[in-house]
Order: structure tokens, then sequence, then C-alpha cells
């Protein structure tokens, strides 16, 4: 007698691959984008290394002299630096699971540029094309970008810009709706013969002044225009002061913290942490039962 299996009631998801990926590409993995790891410390803080040492021969590469005395040694450089980069660009393509991912993101694409303009120079031939070569040269400054990808500071600071941004934002609105107002004003008081030719250019003016520029290539010379520069002169510390303190909020309220509603019941005392048990002023033990949420 033939017996059959009854089917299962619930079969089991297909997975998309159960392939684990292999060894050498976990370790590769690991060096390239794990920091928290020796090896990865260590292959971050040579990378570090090996981007500043390129950009330093960048610079070096610009300047007549140099290039004159040493040009063949900083081209070799420059080949060395970039079949390094090339490299590294290639290893992390092969680690991931998922290339694609990091081929258009914003370090992919950086790391992709600082690499590029060097092949194409061996594309470029004829000494009319040395300049158009020499600018595509230049774009190797960006790797000087990926520096940001290993420090977590830089995350940070990125977080506090993006908290300012509209805050800033309606500041600076702010700020050009009086440079228009104070330019207007000072090409009416001055006019051509004080070299006001129009508002345009009072506006110039009135922006240099209030970023405590102040070229100096035109000024007010009555003693109303001298009135409205010397209220705009110390308005433009306001320019620099505000956006800073702006930015320098939203760095520290990460670190403070929130601050719980609860009030001590021996002194009264408020803004205690979430997670204070005592009294931060008299040492009166706090209410244990408070929600956090």
């Amino acid at each position: 007698m033939r017996t059959t299996h009854p089917p299962d009631r619930f079969p089991k998801p297909k997975q998309k691959n159960d392939r684990k990926p292999a060894p050498w590409r976990l370790r590769i993995h690991e060096i390239i984008f794990e920091a928290d790891t020796p090896s990865g410390k260590f292959f971050d803080i040579a990378l570090i290394i090996a981007i500043i040492l390129s950009v330093i021969t960048v610079m070096f590469d610009s300047v007549a002299t140099i290039r004159e005395q040493y040009g063949q040694a900083l081209y070799i450089i420059e080949w060395f630096f970039t079949l390094l980069f090339t490299l590294e660009y290639l290893l992390r393509i092969l680690s991931l699971g998922n290339p694609a991912r990091y081929i258009r993101s914003f370090y992919g694409v950086v790391d992709l540029i600082s690499i590029l303009p060097t092949y194409l120079s061996l594309l470029v031939p004829g000494s009319q094309y040395l300049m158009v070569i020499r600018v595509l040269r230049l774009l190797r400054v960006f790797r000087i970008l990926k520096l940001a990808h290993y420090m977590n500071e830089a995350e940070f600071l990125l977080k506090a810009m993006r908290g300012s941004f509209r805050k800033i934002s309606i500041f600076l609105f702010f700020i050009m709706t009086l440079v228009l107002i104070f330019g207007s004003l000072l090409y009416i008081i001055e006019g051509d013969e004080s070299g006001f030719t129009s508002i345009g250019v009072s506006c110039y003016w009135a922006i240099t002044t209030l970023t405590t520029v102040g070229y100096g290539d035109i000024s007010p010379q009555s003693p109303l225009g001298r009135a409205f520069a010397s209220v705009i002169m110390v308005l433009g510390y306001g320019v620099i002061a505000v956006p800073t303190g702006i930015v320098t909020a939203e760095l520290v309220s990460p670190i403070t913290g929130k601050v719980s509603t609860q009030a001590c019941p021996a002194c009264g005392a408020e803004k205690h942490s979430y997670d204070a048990v005592f009294c931060k002023y008299c040492g009166t033990e706090l209410n244990a039962d408070q929600d956090p949420d």
C-alpha cells in the first residue's frame, strides 16, 4: 500500500538568497567598513593618511617651481595613489552584497570622482589639452571629503546644521530685508555723488558693511548717511553672533538631554534628568514611579 505525505499546510517562504557571503568577502567588509575592529581602525587611519598625502601631492604639483624640479616624481606618486584608491574602490564594491547602493551614494560618487581624472588624462592626447587635464586633476581634491566619512563628529555637526537650517534661513531672510531697506535709503540719501549709483550698488555696500568686511571702495559722505552706516556697523555683530548661537544651541541640545517635569518633594526644584533618583540640590529621594514618556 502506497503512502503519501500530505503537503505542508504552511509552506516555508522562499528565500531570495540563502547563500552566505564568502569568508574573504566578510573579512574585506570587516576591514573596510567596520571601524570598531582593530583591523578596521588601522585601515581607516592608513586611508586618512593616504588621502592627506594625495592632496598634498596635488598642492605641490600646482606650484610651478616644484613641478619643474620634481615633476616626474610627483607624476609617479600621483599614479601610486590613483591605483591605491582604485583598488580600495573595487574592494568596497566586491565586499558588499548590494554594491549599487554604495556606487550611487555620496561617498561612492566621491570615491569614483577622485580616481577618474588621472585615467582621463590618458585619453586626451595633445599639448593643447594640457590645461583641460590640469583642471580635471584638481577634482582629486574631492578626496578630502572622504575624511568626514570616518569621523563621528562630522555626522554630529551635520545634524546640528540640519536642525538649525530653518532658523538660520529665517534670520538670513530678515538680514536681506534690512540690506534692501538700508541700501535703498543710502541710495536716496547719497546718490551718484558718493558712488551709490544704483540700489544694487547700495545693497552691495550694505552687505559688505553688515558682514564687517568693509572694502572701502564706496562710503557715505553726508552726516545722515554716516549715521545710517553706524547703525549697520553695529548690526553687523549680530550677523555673526546670531547664527553662531543657533548652531551652538543645536549642538548642545543632544548633550544636555531631556529633563523630566517632576519636582523635588522637599525643596520643589525641577528640571531633573529622567533617570535621576535624588534631587540634585538637596539630595531628597524623588518619586520613583515617574514615567519618562
